[in-house]
């Protein structure tokens, strides 16, 4: 995808740029302020714009992602944050924001949801820690449910692979890739691959043998 990038944290838009060109992404620009990541979406238009949701200076990146989205309408908006309250999910889905994602993820996540947006895919508010545990009790493992089909699936897409990567690896038809993906989801509880993964990953599910 062409991308523009946005973050008060230079550093952090320098090795972004750099990680996702690897994975063949084009980042046309990285702007450290919402104004200029404004400006720079105006100037390149691009596929999307991975932006920041706090910034020092006005606007926000909610001000920023209205401007974006009534502007240049062609551009979605990929919010790069911490976990948001609800009111800030809700506005931003009104906005038409297609996600959030966590700055604590990989790279390899952030490329592969770049994939799915890129395929028309959208994330759906940021993915939320789940409910403290009683203490004692014996923790369930979600991948015990999965098939050896759609373990791969999951481990794939940890890996950051898209669709087209996994069917032509796996050897498989992209409808049956898709039914390996939702039923994952679905024993998951998850909403989008990127929830998986980030589930995956917080319950070390993919490093565990799973009996």
């Amino acid at each position: 995808m062409r991308l523009v990038l946005c973050d008060d944290n230079r550093l952090l838009c320098e090795a972004l740029s750099i990680a996702l060109q690897t994975h063949g992404h084009q980042v046309l620009a990285a702007a450290t302020t919402s104004t200029s990541g404004i400006a720079e979406v105006a100037r390149h238009r691009p596929d999307a714009c991975v932006l920041d949701l706090r910034f020092p200076d006005p606007p926000d990146g909610l001000g920023a992602a209205r401007i974006i989205r009534q502007r240049y309408p062609e551009t979605a908006v990929l919010m790069l944050s911490g976990l948001a309250d609800p009111a800030v999910v809700a506005e931003a889905t009104r906005i038409g924001v297609v996600g959030f994602l966590r700055k604590d993820q990989k790279v390899d996540h952030l490329a592969g949801i770049l994939d799915v947006i890129a395929s028309g895919g959208v994330v759906h508010g940021p993915v939320q820690a789940h409910a403290a545990r009683s203490p004692g009790r014996q923790r369930y493992h979600p991948a015990r449910d999965l098939t050896s089909r759609e373990k791969e699936v999951l481990h794939r897409m940890a890996a950051g692979q898209n669709t087209r990567q996994m069917s032509r690896e796996m050897n498989v038809a992209a409808s049956t890739l898709r039914t390996y993906v939702n039923n994952m989801l679905t024993k998951l509880g998850a909403h989008t691959r990127l929830e998986a993964v980030a589930l995956a990953n917080r319950e070390n599910l993919l490093g565990d043998q799973i009996a």
